[in-house]
């Protein structure tokens, strides 16, 4: 039976900024989300960023997926931001110094599926020429996607209650 060494198949064939190109066609752009504290939002703060994440969501290409990704991660809380000179101040530093609690970080991805043409058997034969015209055509499309999603993003950030930032291409390659 013959091993296969599955870290010599990277799914990724390049980053560029937060665009994330995969080796199946797949165009990724990734973003992590800053969302408001549990309960610090009422009622029509709610239906504001319901109405946002709609409209936003509603002018996106056609076949783009949207994955949202919560990570939970257990921490240690270091109280050495914390002042300890008083004995209330030592007392809270105390209190809280090697408290575990749970780091909560969301991230976002805007998923452009590849093209139905590129599955056809001339486009996946390294030994074929390519035409020119595919190429440009997928940068089009590329191209066209990326400013849709940017704008979507840019709606959601008018918003001023949710906060999407771009994740760096060193922190999308340690995900």
């Amino acid at each position: 039976m013959n091993k296969i060494n599955f870290t010599s198949f990277n799914p990724i064939i390049d980053i560029q900024d937060n665009i994330l190109f995969a080796n199946n066609g797949n165009v990724i752009l990734c973003y992590e989300v800053k969302l408001p504290e549990i309960y610090s939002l009422s009622e029509k703060d709610f239906s504001d960023i319901h109405g946002a994440w709609f409209q936003a969501l509603k002018s996106l290409p056609i076949g783009t997926v949207v994955h949202k990704q919560d990570v939970y991660l257990k921490k240690e809380y270091t109280s050495n931001e914390l002042p300890d000179h008083t004995f209330l101040e030592k007392a809270t530093h105390d209190h809280f110094k090697g408290r575990e609690y749970m780091e909560h970080r969301c991230y976002l991805f805007f998923i452009l599926t590849k093209n139905k043409a590129l599955n056809n058997s001339k486009y996946v034969n390294p030994f074929k020429k390519v035409s020119k015209s595919m190429v440009r055509e997928m940068d089009d499309v590329v191209k066209s996607f990326i400013s849709a999603v940017r704008d979507s993003i840019s709606f959601i950030n008018n918003s001023r209650k949710i906060q999407i930032n771009s994740v760096l291409s060193k922190e999308i390659e340690q995900l």
